[in-house]
C-alpha cells in the first residue's frame, strides 16, 4: 500500500474506502496470504477513519495511518493501540520515552508476542517489552492486533495473550521531505509548587524520500529523531532519546514481487522514576507531604529526591561508609541501545505459487540498576579469604577509592547488564490451487544469543555514574576476575514448522486450518553458584575448591530436595515442543459475518526461572513447565464502506499460569504458578461515519478470570486464591473517539475508561494491624480512571512545491486524572506491591511540514 499522505484534508474519505490494503500480520508471507484469499472473496475492505476490522477468522483490530498521525508525534506504538479493545495500557510519562506496562484480554505485555515487520521485539530471555524503544509512528504503515490468537509463523516463544504486528511504510515513489518539531510541557496541578524546575519535552524528527530514482521501481526512505525532556515527576534526571530509521525498496516487475531491506537504530538514556509502594496511611493530613507511598493529593505527585548530594571522600587509615548519596530509586539509569536489519521479499517462482523470505538480525545493549556498596575487604568463606559477589555484597580485596587503605564501603553502582545478538528468517511458500483454495508451508528459526552480567563501577564525588554502562570499564578484583553479581550465558532457538489451508465454499464460507509445531531449545550456562530457589547467586570468579568445601552441595537422593550447600556453576538443556492447532471460519450474509477461531498456545519458561531451577539436581520434577491455552472466539462483524462493527465473546482455559512480580528496590522476578485459569470476556467495537466528514468510534471490553486452586506458598501453607481473580487487569475498560474536518481544521476527541484492578490474587485488602510494626496497608483493589485526550490539527496551506504544512495541538489527560498506572500485582495480601504513578495532564504543539 502507498504511503497516505499525512496531511490528507480528511481523515475520513468515501474514496479510500475503495482502495485495497494489506492485513497486517506480522510477516510476508503472512500478509500476502491473508491479503489474496480476502481479496478473492471479495470480503476486502479498508478502515472508517483509519479503524479497520479485517474480515478473518480472528479476532482482528487494524489501526492505520489516520488513527496513528493524530496522535502526539513521538508516542509510543503500545499507547496508541490503547484504542482497541481488549488492551490496556499505561504510559510511565506523557510522552513515551520511558516505558510503560500493558496487557491485552487480562494477558500481561510478557505474553504477547509484538513483531516489526515480523521481527520480534519482546525480550530474548524474560520475553519482557519495552515499550519507550518502539519505532517512531511517523514511519509505520498500521499497527495490528490479535486479540488473544497469532499468527501460525510467529517467532515468538511467549504468544498466549495475542500478537502486536507493527508494519513499516514502504517508500514513496516521488521525492519527498517531512520534518516534524515538537514542544511541550506538564501542565498539571502541583507542578513546579515546590521548586522551580522545567519540565519541557522536545522532540524533532525528519524524512527524506528518494522517490523512485532509476525508473525500475527503486526507491527508498531514511528517517532520524531526537527528543529530549526533563523527568516528569522530581527534581532529577533527564530523558534523552535517538532514532534512525530507513528502508530501500525494489519491485520486481509488476505482480507485487520485490525485494526491501530496513533498518533501526534507537539509543535511549532514561532514569527509573514514579514507582512508588501502594501505600494507604490512615493517619494522613492533606500537606503533610510525600512518605514513600502513592500520593494521596496531585501536589504529592511532583517531589523532591536528595539531589545535589555529595559522596564520603576517602580518609587514609580510617574505614569509610556509604552516605547512601545517589542511593535514591529514581536516581537509577535505564540505557539501552538497541538496532535490527530487517529484510522482506515476494517471489513468484510460477503461476499461484509463491515465496516469501523475511531475514532479520537484531543488537541489544541495555541495563538497569543503580547504587551500591563496594568493600575493598575480603570475605571469610570457611577459614579462607575470598573475593567475589558472596552473600549479596561486593568483596574486591583492594584499594577502590585511591586512599592506601583496604577498609573502606565505597559508593558504586551494580546495574544489571543484558546484551543479545539475534538471528532469525521467516520463510514462506504458499500456492494457490484455485481462485478459491490456498495452502502455504512456513519454516520460522529464530536464535538469540543472549549473555546477562552484572559489572560494578565506583561513583564519582555527586554520586553519578561515569558511564552508564559499566561493562565498558569494568571492575577487577584482587584476583584478577571482573566481579559480577550475576554471570551467565544463554541460547535461545527455536524451529517451527507450519501448514494453513485456507478454502472458500459456496462463496459465502471460509475455512481455515492450521498446524504449528515449534521446537524450543534453551541451552542455559551458570558461572555462579545458585544459593536459593529464589535465585540468590555467589560469584566468585568461576570454580572455588574452597567455596564449595565451605558450601558442600548436599541433596536427598531419594526426594531431590536441596539439604543444604550451594549448586556449583553448571550448564543445562531445556527443549519444548508442542503441536499447535488453529482453525477458524468464517460465514458472511450480506455486509455481515459470522466469525470463529480455535487456537492452542504455549508459552515456554523466561530465563529467570530456569536459571532458578538450576539450584535443584537435573531432575524431571525440577523442571519448569510451560504455559499452555485453548482460546476459543466467537463473534459477529459487520462491514460497509460508513460502518464497522464487530462483538466477540471469548474463553481460554490457561493451565500452568506463571505469574511474576518485580521488586525494584531487590532488583528482582518472583515467579509463581496460578495453575489453571479460566479467563474470559466480550470485546467489542464500532467505527461509523455518518459523514465524510466525521468519524464516531466506541469500543469496550469485559474481563473476567477465575483461579481454580490455592496456590501452594510453603509445606501447608497456601494462598487463599481459589475462586479469585487475577491482579494486575482491569475488570472492564470502554471509551470512545469522536473526529469532525471542518475546513482548514480537524478536531479529535478520545476518552479510556479504565476499570478497578485487583492489587493481588488473593483479593484482599491488606490490613495494617496484621502485621507487626507496619501503620500502613492497601485496599484489595486500584480505583477505575478516566482519561481525555484532544488533537486538533490545523491546515496552514502549500509548504513547498505542493505539500502542505500544519500545526497540531495534543493534550493527554484533560481533566489531569490523579491515578495509578502500571503494576504486576502479587500474589497474597501480605504482598506490598510497587505501583507507578499515572502521568499528569501535558500538552504540545508540533510543526509538521510534509508532503
Amino acid at each position: 500500500m502507498k504511503f497516505k499522505y499525512l496531511l490528507a484534508a480528511s481523515v475520513v474519505s468515501t474514496a479510500s474506502a475503495m482502495v485495497a490494503a494489506p492485513a497486517a500480520a506480522q510477516s510476508t508471507g503472512s500478509v500476502d496470504f491473508d491479503d489474496s484469499v480476502i481479496i478473492v472473496s471479495g470480503a476486502r475492505t479498508t478502515g472508517v477513519g483509519g479503524v479497520d476490522m479485517p474480515n478473518t477468522p480472528k479476532a482482528k483490530q487494524v489501526l492505520g495511518e489516520e488513527i496513528i498521525r493524530r496522535q502526539r508525534p513521538g508516542q509510543t506504538v503500545n499507547d496508541i493501540v490503547n484504542l482497541v479493545p481488549g488492551v490496556s495500557f499505561q504510559n510511565n510519562d506523557p510522552w513515551g520515552s520511558s516505558g510503560g506496562s500493558f496487557t491485552i484480554r487480562g494477558f500481561d505485555d510478557s505474553r504477547i508476542s509484538q513483531t516489526l515487520d515480523g521481527l520480534p521485539l519482546n525480550d530474548s530471555g524474560n520475553y519482557a517489552l519495552y515499550t519507550n524503544q518502539q519505532v517512531d509512528p511517523e514511519v509505520l504503515e498500521s499497527i495490528s492486533v490479535n486479540l488473544g490468537m497469532t499468527d501460525v509463523d510467529s517467532p515468538t516463544a511467549s504468544a498466549v495473550g495475542g500478537t502486536i504486528n507493527i508494519r513499516t511504510r514502504e517508500p514513496a515513489d516521488e521525492f519527498g521531505v517531512t520534518m516534524t518539531l515538537t514542544a511541550g510541557d506538564i501542565f498539571a496541578e502541583g507542578n513546579n509548587a515546590n521548586y522551580d524546575r522545567s519540565r519541557l519535552y522536545g522532540r524533532g524528527f525528519v524524512m527524506i524520500d528518494t522517490g523512485d530514482i532509476t525508473g525500475m521501481g527503486t526507491k527508498a526512505f531514511a528517517s532520524a529523531s531526537f527528543t529530549r525532556y526533563n523527568n516528569p515527576f522530581n527534581n532529577y534526571g533527564v530523558v534523552e532519546k535517538q532514532q534512525y530509521n530507513g528502508r530501500i525498496w525494489q519491485d520486481i516487475g509488476d505482480n507485487g514481487d520485490f525485494v526491501a531491506i530496513a533498518g533501526h537504530y534507537n539509543q535511549n538514556r532514561n532514569n527509573f522514576f514514579g514507582s512508588v509502594p501502594l501505600r494507604v496511611d490512615p493517619d494522613f493530613e492533606p500537606g503533610s507531604g510525600f512518605t514513600n507511598r502513592f500520593p494521596a493529593t496531585k501536589e504529592e505527585r511532583f517531589y523532591e529526591i536528595n539531589y545535589p548530594c555529595t559522596v564520603e571522600g576517602p580518609t587514609p587509615g580510617t574505614a569509610g561508609s556509604d552516605n547512601n548519596c545517589g542511593a535514591e530509586f529514581d536516581r537509577r539509569f535505564n540505557p539501552s541501545n538497541t538496532g535490527n536489519i530487517r529484510g522482506s521479499s515476494r517471489f513468484t517462482l510460477a503461476d499461484g505459487l509463491i515465496l516469501t523470505v523475511d531475514p532479520s538480525y537484531q543488537y541489544v545493549k541495555a541495563n538497569g540498576g543503580g547504587d551500591e556498596e563496594l568493600l575493598e575487604g575480603t570475605r571469610d568463606v570457611g577459614g579462607v579469604d575470598m573475593t567475589g559477589f558472596i552473600g549479596g555484597r561486593y568483596y574486591f580485596g583492594r584499594d577502590l577509592n585511591g586512599d592506601g587503605d583496604t577498609l573502606d564501603e565505597v559508593t558504586g553502582h551494580d546495574p544489571s547488564q543484558t546484551r543479545t545478538r539475534r538471528f532469525g528468517v521467516i520463510a514462506n511458500l504458499a500456492y494457490e490451487i484455485n481462485d478459491d483454495h490456498r495452502v502455504r508451508l512456513s519454516y520460522t528459526y529464530d536464535d538469540a544469543n543472549h549473555r546477562q552480567t552484572g559489572q560494578t563501577s565506583v561513583a564519582l564525588a555527586n554520586g553519578e555514574i561515569a558511564d552508564v554502562f559499566p561493562i565498558n570499564n569494568p571492575l577487577a578484583t584482587a584476583d584478577g576476575f571482573v566481579l559480577n553479581k550475576r554471570d551467565r550465558q544463554s541460547y535461545a532457538t527455536l524451529h517451527k514448522v507450519a501448514g494453513e489451508y485456507r478454502g472458500r465454499f459456496f462463496d459465502d464460507f471460509t475455512a481455515v486450518l492450521g498446524l504449528s509445531v515449534p521446537f524450543y531449545k534453551r541451552d542455559l550456562n551458570q558461572f555462579c553458584y545458585t544459593t536459593s530457589a529464589s535465585g540468590f547467586l555467589d560469584c566468585v570468579g568461576g570454580v572455588s575448591a574452597a567455596y564449595e568445601a565451605a558450601n558442600p552441595y548436599v541433596t536427598d537422593p531419594n526426594t531431590g530436595e536441596v539439604i543444604s550447600g550451594s549448586a556449583p556453576p553448571q550448564s543445562r538443556e531445556y527443549n519444548y515442543d508442542k503441536l499447535l492447532p488453529n482453525v477458524g471460519f468464517t460465514y458472511e450474509f450480506g455486509d455481515a459475518s459470522f466469525f470463529g477461531n480455535y487456537g492452542k498456545g504455549l508459552s515456554v519458561p523466561g530465563t529467570d526461572e530456569l536459571y532458578d531451577s538450576i539450584y535443584f539436581p537435573d531432575v524431571e520434577s525440577a523442571r519448569p513447565v510451560a504455559e499452555t491455552t485453548d482460546s476459543f472466539d466467537l463473534g459477529l462483524r459487520f462491514q460497509n464502506g460508513d460502518l464497522q462493527a464487530q462483538l466477540v465473546g471469548w474463553y481460554t482455559r490457561y493451565n500452568n499460569r506463571r505469574a511474576t512480580a518485580y521488586d525494584p528496590i531487590l532488583d528482582e522476578t518472583i515467579t509463581r504458578n496460578l495453575g489453571v485459569v479460566d479467563k474470559y470476556g466480550i470485546d467489542a467495537s464500532v467505527a461509523y461515519s455518518p459523514t465524510p466528514n466525521t468519524l464516531l468510534y466506541v469500543f469496550g471490553s469485559l474481563n473476567e478470570s477465575e483461579i481454580r486452586d490455592n496456590v501452594q506458598l510453603d509445606a501447608g501453607e497456601f494462598a487463599q486464591t481459589a475462586g479469585k481473580r487475577e491482579s494486575g487487569a482491569p475488570t472492564f475498560t470502554v471509551g470512545a473517539r469522536g473526529q469532525y474536518n471542518f475546513g482548514p481544521a480537524e478536531l479529535g476527541v478520545q476518552v479510556k475508561h479504565t476499570g478497578k484492578r485487583y492489587v493481588n490474587d488473593e483479593n484482599l485488602p491488606r490490613d495494617p494491624q496484621g502485621f507487626v510494626g507496619e501503620s500502613v496497608g492497601f485496599p484489595a483493589t486500584v480505583d477505575s480512571y478516566t482519561l481525555v485526550d484532544i488533537d486538533l490539527r490545523v491546515r496552514l496551506g502549500e509548504y513547498f512545491n505542493g505539500r502542505d504544512a500544519a500545526v497540531q495541538f495534543n493534550i493527554t489527560n484533560l481533566f489531569d486524572e490523579l491515578y495509578v498506572g502500571g503494576f504486576g500485582g502479587g500474589l497474597t495480601s501480605g504482598d506490598l506491591p510497587f505501583v507507578q504513578m499515572g502521568p499528569p495532564r501535558a500538552a504540545s504543539v508540533s510543526l509538521i511540514l510534509g508532503y
